[in-house]
């Protein structure tokens, strides 16, 4: 599980005194605490794995945005230290598809379901999210299926 080895990488990082790893996990293990705090009321619970890589997923995307607003905005400090929390995070994530395989799954897809057009392509991203979810950056899969149904 997701869950266990990133508390595994806590303890690590308390025992060697990496205090800027152990922020990381730190920050992974408080928005994950939130989300399950957040599911206590759902009815329906998600696989934890699933959760954990959605949480995981979201802090990457975030992370993304800040070091490019950072960067943008001539604080390259704090750029430095979002791309070290990055690399943290990614860590923990599911191996992901390369540029070519996601194509591919997306031209297997559109086979699948004779996706056409543009006005198939919630059916087409939907599927890919499904099956390759955990996988993918589904921004820049969007790109790509939008590039494949044009």
């Amino acid at each position: 599980m997701i869950r266990d080895s990133i508390k595994a990488a806590q303890i690590s990082a308390m025992k060697s005194g990496d205090k800027q790893r152990l922020a990381a996990v730190r920050l992974i293990l408080a928005k994950i605490k939130d989300r399950d705090i957040e599911l206590r009321t759902a009815t329906e619970k998600p696989d934890d794995d699933a959760m954990v890589t959605d949480v995981l997923q979201k802090m990457v995307k975030q992370r993304r945005e800040s070091i490019k607003l950072y960067e943008e905005g001539g604080r390259p400090e704090r750029a430095e230290a979002e791309k070290a929390e990055l690399v943290v995070i990614e860590e923990f994530l599911p191996a992901q598809m390369s540029e070519e395989e996601t194509k591919a799954a997306i031209e297997s897809i559109k086979a699948e379901t004779g996706a056409s057009g543009m006005k198939d392509m919630g059916k087409v991203m939907g599927l890919l999210k499904e099956r390759h979810g955990a996988q993918l950056d589904m921004g820049k899969a969007s790109g790509w299926v939008k590039a494949a149904l044009a």
